[in-house]
């Protein structure tokens, strides 16, 4: 049977697979598009299989917000360059939008239905695997909401709308205006953006005690290394866990867009300007490849090995 151009082309519009791969569906199942398609898919998954196994710790953060809502996705690419692709964007940004609706549960996101694919979101994943060439991977997920005020966000080094390296989601609570909430949520997001909150506490009494516990025993001990009398060393440990706190803690540490506020007192000044108080209840800061071990690879040593030398 003679395949035609247009219907490779059409099958490889269709599918983003490759000329020689189309044709040879296309001769196995008599020119016939759907089971052509089924030919490809199958064939895709073998490979997505083999790629699934390789590291991902590329790709792209993913926000999208509704009024009171808002979501944060990580989904993982094994290349820097994958994240310029404009399939796997709308994929993530497809992501991010279903993931205002599973409240954070990666495993919930994972079985959704991405609309533009009519599939599952792994099954799309799966399948743009095998399109694009490389493992992805939805790695997590978050959502904050409010009763009344808005949820923010902010994207930094952005690609494209809602897109980028590092994602934050800020939750302001409120009955203020909505449009100036949305503008100091996304000040508030920017600086958080700049300065990681680590741990993510908003407040000092969201901090594991046991935490403070131990940092405040490791100021003591550098303390009374010191020779100086006990009282010294107790304000010195008081100033040094002060310092922690404005580290660790949102609402303690200087605001990144006028030093002389922090964010508290930001807020503070916020609550009054709006005729309402404002409180900030969380914030999610989420950035590509966190925590993944990156493999090095020696390309000299490869080739050496490869060559049985």
């Amino acid at each position: 049977m003679t395949i035609s151009a247009s219907q490779v082309k059409e099958l490889r519009d269709k599918t983003g697979a490759g000329m020689m791969d189309c044709k040879a569906a296309l001769k196995e199942t008599a020119g016939d598009m759907e089971q052509a398609i089924d030919w490809l898919r199958k064939k895709g998954l073998s490979k997505a299989a083999k790629k699934s196994g390789r590291t991902a710790a590329e790709g792209l953060v993913g926000v999208a917000t509704e009024g009171t809502k808002g979501a944060v996705v990580e989904v993982n690419s094994e290349t820097d360059f994958v994240a310029r692709n404009e399939g796997f964007q709308g994929i993530v940004k497809g992501i991010a939008t279903v993931a205002l609706t599973t409240a954070g549960d990666v495993a919930a996101l994972a079985a959704a239905t991405l609309p533009s694919t009519g599939k599952s979101v792994a099954d799309s994943l799966t399948d743009a695997v095998a399109t694009i060439g490389e493992n992805m991977q939805l790695r997590r997920t978050a959502c904050l909401s409010v009763e009344n005020g808005v949820v923010a966000s902010y994207v930094h080094n952005q690609v494209a709308d809602g897109l980028g390296k590092i994602g934050v989601l800020v939750a302001l609570e409120s009955t203020a205006d909505v449009a100036e909430l949305a503008k100091l949520g996304k000040q508030i997001a920017m600086h958080v953006a700049a300065h990681d909150p680590t741990p993510a506490a908003v407040r000092t009494e969201e901090i594991d005690p046991a935490l403070v516990e131990h940092e405040r025993k490791f100021f003591s001990e550098q303390a009374l290394e010191s020779g100086k009398p006990a009282a010294v060393v107790e304000k010195m440990v008081e100033g040094r866990i002060r310092k922690f706190y404005e580290e660790v803690t949102l609402l303690k540490q200087n605001f990144v867009m006028n030093p002389e506020l922090t964010v508290e007192a930001l807020v503070a000044q916020a609550s009054k300007d709006l005729g309402a108080p404002v409180a900030v209840k969380a914030f999610v800061r989420m950035v590509i490849g966190e925590g993944i071990e990156k493999e090095v690879s020696d390309f000299a040593a490869e080739v050496a090995a490869q060559a049985g030398l």
